[in-house]
């Protein structure tokens, strides 16, 4: 299953992208974590399927998510992630 999506990133919260349907919009997103994200600024649109390679996000959890809830919230990366990729490219 493929999906028109957009990306959002938080204008408060470094490195936080929420992922949303784009025919939706961010009418299922909840009103608490859209204060707390702050103002959604556009990143993209892009034809998500499960298949597809991205940097931080497994595109079939992403898309699963969606179908689910109507939003994937993608979080900065933890210390053990950021240390994973530093030894990956070192």
């Amino acid at each position: 299953m493929k999906r028109l999506c957009e990306i959002f990133r938080s204008s408060r919260k470094p490195e936080t992208y929420l992922y949303v349907d784009r025919a939706r919009g961010l009418e299922d997103v909840p009103e608490e974590l859209l204060q707390q994200f702050g103002e959604p600024v556009p990143v993209m649109v892009l034809l998500l399927g499960p298949d597809r390679k991205l940097a931080r996000a497994n595109a079939a959890d992403v898309l699963a998510k969606i179908e689910q809830q109507g939003f994937y919230l993608q979080m900065p990366p933890t210390e053990a992630e950021l240390l994973r990729r530093e030894r990956a490219d070192g």
